[in-house]
């Protein structure tokens, strides 16, 4: 069976695949400004169709080799809900509510991914490890593509709003973990990574992060709404 593979921070192996990431992302976001208007969307959806391509085909692997069950393959983690939410976002009328959620949750969840991967029910091979960085990449780069050449804004209070939905999924999936033994935003147990934001043992750390998200999310507005000098 697939185990989990972790990446240490700052390791030749996460400075390499970091490196490479951001500036594909950086590449990505710098070419995109200098197309037309309607060409824009279209480069945008490139990265939606990539992410629907590897979202189909993980799921599709895993339940060829045996490997997909409810506990650990459900897109309920929370860079899965961003991945899946980064398939289709750019494919239905523009929503200012879900992609206010996207933002925050995608950009959040994916810099958490990258300082501390761990690359869940890992099986060795180079799609895996390739997909992971695809995802993540993904959901880091199309919702800042979005706000910087699509038109899409942060509301005021979007922050806020942000963090009352992500305490009603807390609700739902965290008696889900415990009736599926699964561990979705890893809710159940901390992720096997060393990572300075993951204090104590349950539930503690699950309540510092609840401070920590507070800060993240306020602190991601003010960036991005930030006027320019």
């Amino acid at each position: 069976m697939p185990e989990n593979y972790v990446i240490e921070f700052l390791s030749k192996e996460w400075i390499r695949n970091t490196s490479f990431t951001i500036l594909i992302i950086l590449l990505y976001l710098l070419f995109g400004k200098f197309l037309k208007t309607n060409d824009k969307l279209k480069f945008a959806k490139i990265v939606s169709i990539i992410l629907i391509i590897t979202t189909i085909t993980g799921h599709s692997r895993n339940i060829i080799n045996g490997y997909w069950n409810i506990s650990e393959n459900l897109p309920l983690q929370l860079c899965g809900i961003s991945n899946l939410i980064g398939c289709f976002i750019l494919f239905i009328p523009k929503n200012k509510t879900l992609f206010e959620f996207f933002y925050y949750a995608g950009i959040i969840g994916a810099i958490q991914a990258f300082l501390t991967p761990q690359i869940n029910n890992f099986d060795g091979t180079n799609y895996e490890y390739v997909e992971y960085y695809i995802s993540h990449g993904g959901i880091l780069l199309l919702p800042i593509y979005m706000f910087n050449n699509l038109g899409y804004k942060l509301r005021k209070f979007s922050w806020l709003k942000v963090l009352i939905y992500l305490n009603i999924l807390l609700v739902f999936i965290m008696p889900l973990n415990f009736k599926i033994n699964s561990n979705y935003m890893y809710l159940a147990y901390p992720p096997n990574v060393d990572n300075p934001l993951i204090i104590g043992e349950w539930p503690y750390y699950v309540m510092y992060w609840e401070i920590i998200i507070v800060i993240f999310t306020y602190t991601l507005y003010v960036i991005s709404t930030r006027k320019k000098i």
